[in-house]
């Protein structure tokens, strides 16, 4: 499989994000689908995705031109730009204040697999580039999981993330995880 791991620098890149990213909505997908593939939950617009790659180039897996994963790069200075993100800044900076741990961390706002590329390394080595890509300028990537989301905790666990803590917002039950660069 040939595949080319590299920073988003066009807006066409950005916009096969959007694409990939609507594609695995929660929304859209069977309940069956989310059990065994996994979702995302948020929808970003193009614009906002292109303000945080303007700030911090997001990571993506392409393949014959088009991109099939991405891990999007949330500098801390986007807590207050997506109002559904609020909360897990909220418990993020509550938890490193509490633990004393990395001040200095990059979100991942989201990360995605094309269905066709997972099961092949993909998710793994896009973990692998951007903790490599990032580890001069941060001490850590921090996200957050959806409990229900299995599939993409699971994965997470596997590439060394750890669990900080549990928290519900939005009716739902998410786990803050870190990964230290």
């Amino acid at each position: 499989m040939n595949i080319i791991y590299s920073r988003a620098a066009t807006d066409e890149e950005l916009h096969q994000i959007v694409k990939l990213q609507e594609r695995n909505l929660r929304t859209v997908l069977s309940t069956k689908e989310r059990l065994e593939e996994g979702f995302v939950t948020l929808k970003h617009s193009f614009e906002m995705l292109k303000k945080m790659n303007d700030a911090c180039a997001h990571c993506i897996v392409k393949h014959e031109g088009e991109v099939v994963g991405y891990a999007l790069s949330m500098l801390q200075d986007f807590k207050n730009d997506i109002p559904l993100l609020a909360p897990m800044f909220h418990e993020i900076d509550e938890v490193l204040q509490e633990k004393d741990l990395y001040k200095n961390y990059i979100a991942m706002g989201q990360i995605c697999v094309d269905k066709n590329f997972r099961g092949h390394g993909v998710f793994r080595g896009l973990y692998y580039y951007m903790a490599n890509q990032l580890k001069d300028d941060f001490d850590a990537i921090i996200t957050e999981v959806d409990t229900k989301n299995t599939r993409s905790s699971n994965a997470h666990k596997a590439v060394g993330f750890e669990v900080l803590k549990n928290y519900t917002s939005n009716n739902q039950l998410w786990e803050v995880i870190l990964l230290k660069l």
